[in-house]
This record gives C-alpha cells, sequence and structure tokens, in this order.
C-alpha cells in the first residue's frame, strides 16, 4: 500500500484566495475554488493498484438514479467508477478538478459526490445542457462539491476559464474522444437499428471526433497544454484511452495521448489499467457493447484473430514542480479499488 501523501503548502507567488473563490463563482455559477486553508491535510486515498476493478456493476447500474435519464444519449460515456476512482486516489476533499472535454459532466459529477469541486469544458450543447442537469440532480442528492460547465472548444481553455485558476487545479481527468466503432446506441425491435454512435451529424469538423489521429493527437496536445498552465506544481492529469482498429488497421490511440501529455509540457508517471469487466471468482466478466461485439466477429470472420477489450489504459502524467499530491504505486495486484 502507497504511504499517505499531504498536500502542499500554498506557495509565495499563489493569488489572494479571497480574490480566487470569487472569480471562480463569477465565471462559473455554483463553483467554488478549494479550500487552502489547511495545506496539511492528509490526503485519503484508496489502496494503490494499478488494475482498477472499475466495472463490477455495468455501466447503466452505476448510473441509475445518479444521473438524469437524458445522460444515455452520449455515445461514449466514461464509467462514473473509473472517475471516481480517481478522484479519490489524487484529491483531497475541497480540491478542483478539471474535465476539459466533459461530456455529460461524469467527472463532474463524481467529484461533487466526493467532496471536491468541478470545472468543465463542453463543445456541444447537447452535452451541456445534459451535464448542467446532472449537475443539479447531484445538488439535489445532497453532493457537498460544487460545480459548473463552461460551454466552448477547449483547444483555447485558457480563453474559457478565468486567469486567477491558473495554477491552482489539483487534478484533470478526462478522455479523448473515440471514433464511431466502438460505441453507440443499438435499439433491438423487428429489426435491428444502429443509431446515435456520433457525437453530432458530422457537419462540424472542428470536433475531435471526427479528426484522423494526427489530429486528434494534435488537438488534444493543444487541450493539455492549456490543462497544464491551470495544474498546480505536482498536480495530476488522468487520461482514458484505448486501441481501436480502422480497416484492420491498429490506432494506437494510448500512445498517441503519452506522446500529446509529452508535448504539454507533462511527465508520465504511471500506466493503470481500468477494467471494462467485472471480477467474478478469479475471471474477468466481459461487458462489451454491441460495435465491439460487431468489429470482432467481423474480423474474426476475415481471418483476423482479434479479441474483445477488456480494459482501458489510464495514463497518468504530474505537471513538474512538486511532489504530487496523490499517486499510486505501481502494483502487479487486481484487488478491487475504486468506487463501487
Amino acid at each position: 500500500m502507497a504511504k499517505p501523501r499531504t498536500a502542499p503548502a500554498t506557495s509565495p507567488g499563489e493569488p489572494n484566495r479571497d480574490h480566487l473563490d470569487d472569480a471562480v463563482t463569477d465565471a462559473v455559477p455554483g463553483v467554488a475554488a478549494p479550500d487552502h486553508d489547511d495545506p496539511d491535510r492528509p490526503i485519503s486515498r484508496p489502496e494503490a493498484l494499478s488494475v482498477w476493478a472499475t466495472a463490477q456493476r455495468t455501466g447503466p447500474v452505476q448510473r441509475r438514479g445518479r444521473y438524469v435519464p437524458d445522460s444515455a444519449a452520449h455515445p461514449a460515456r466514461m464509467l462514473p467508477a473509473i472517475a471516481a476512482h480517481a478522484i479519490a486516489a489524487y484529491t483531497a476533499p475541497g480540491d478542483l478538478v478539471l474535465d476539459p472535454m466533459c461530456g455529460i459532466g461524469t467527472t463532474l459529477v463524481e467529484a461533487m459526490h466526493a467532496g471536491r469541486d468541478a470545472i468543465g469544458v463542453e463543445y456541444e450543447s447537447r452535452w451541456s445542457d445534459i451535464a448542467d442537469a446532472n449537475l443539479r440532480h447531484a445538488r439535489a442528492q445532497g453532493a457537498t462539491g460544487r460545480a459548473g460547465v463552461i460551454r466552448g472548444d477547449a483547444t483555447s481553455i485558457l480563453s474559457l476559464v478565468p486567469g486567477v485558476l491558473i495554477g491552482t487545479v489539483a487534478l484533470v481527468v478526462t478522455s479523448p474522444p473515440y471514433g464511431p466503432a466502438v460505441h453507440g446506441h443499438v435499439a433491438v425491435g423487428d429489426e435491428l437499428d444502429v443509431r446515435d454512435n456520433r457525437y453530432n451529424d458530422g457537419a462540424d469538423k472542428g470536433n475531435l471526433a471526427y479528426r484522423d489521429l494526427t489530429g486528434l493527437a494534435d488537438g488534444f496536445a493543444q487541450i493539455l497544454r492549456g490543462c497544464t498552465a491551470l495544474l498546480r506544481p505536482g498536480g495530476t492529469v488522468v487520461v482514458t484511452a484505448r486501441p481501436w482498429r480502422k480497416r484492420g488497421e491498429l490506432v494506437d490511440l494510448p500512445s498517441a495521448v503519452i506522446g500529446a501529455g509529452v508535448r504539454a509540457g507533462l511527465v508520465p508517471t504511471e500506466r493503470c489499467v481500468a477494467l471494462l469487466a467485472a471480477v467474478r471468482d478469479g475471471q474477468l466478466v466481459a461487458r462489451p457493447s454491441f460495435f465491439q461485439l460487431q468489429s470482432v466477429r467481423k474480423a474474426r470472420a476475415a481471418g483476423t484473430p482479434m479479441h474483445l477489450i477488456a480494459h482501458e489504459d489510464v495514463l497518468i502524467f504530474i505537471k513538474p514542480g512538486a511532489e504530487p499530491t496523490g499517486s499510486h504505486e505501481p502494483s502487479t495486484s487486481d484487488g478491487h479499488g475504486g468506487r463501487r
């Protein structure tokens, strides 16, 4: 088990906290800056494991009652247990969490329920409206953290977020958009209806989801540069990603994300696994999407021995300048850390 760490003391160059709180509240109603009155507070976090058992319950069960029903419309939602595990592992209560591509607000909701404050940026108004509804729902359920969503393009995040927040964010949790081959919705009736496997209608080519791997990596590096400026020294970035195949070729998104993080000035520190399968009696119980199954079946029919992907890579970086405020120590164990 990793030894607990303590949050770093406030540095002499940090802005006045009263002004910081006012600026955050003015920019995003309902959001407060982190409470730094006790800089030596201990950080409580789960057992340090390199394998996160984050799918002991299915995604719909994890979201049931915690998210508004319209959340199901998004084609590629992060498992709440992944966000919750990262927040518990790398932050303390009162810290500020950022998701620059927040979608329906999963990171923000889990931060609120964990007593952290959060800011999200979302490019598409359809998803930011649902994220707003999820934040209202979390507050109604008694979540103690505060959060808000800024609508805009995260590649220009420093023009969207108040300047006084530069150097104050404790944790960034996000995921780049995937191609439509690995997500979406299926309706089963007299005929199979495959639908809504896109972020929008595809007309807006500014959306990162419609760039090739090089364009996606470049855009994501630009987003991470802005996040790096917003992070406090020693702050953590957690990015989930998985590879997929396009016309038989492997699209190695995790490696592209690592390269993007390095170009943004971040230091890679860990590469963990967030299971997309349940652990039952020492075995993995897969929870694949229709699109994953379809892709594997087509590949095998063509003679390519593909297998289902049962995990997402969790790529962890820190901003240089101080000891990380929280960190997993790598382990080969496959224990059951993370929120249930």
